[in-house]
């Protein structure tokens, strides 16, 4: 077997890497893909970009004067 010139083989040897990592992943995309595909990840693409724009209305919550995640109930959101 021919060996190749020095400064070709810490390139060669990546290549034998690289390559058929990239290739994998690529697969595992189109199979990621198809997979989505399969399970209806797609059907409903236009309720989920106008339910973007509707306007949510926060849960009231009652909380404590040392509860930093809940309004205290005397204070008033504004």
């Amino acid at each position: 077997m021919a060996r190749l010139p020095r400064h070709l083989e810490g390139r060669a040897m990546s290549l034998l890497v690289l390559i058929p990592l990239s290739i994998s992943f690529g697969l595992i995309g189109v199979a990621a893909f198809f997979w989505a595909f399969h399970n209806n990840q797609f059907d409903d693409p236009q309720g989920n970009a106008s339910r973007v724009l509707l306007k949510d209305i926060p849960p009231q919550t009652k909380g404590q004067k040392h509860d930093n995640l809940a309004p205290h109930p005397d204070h008033k959101n504004s």
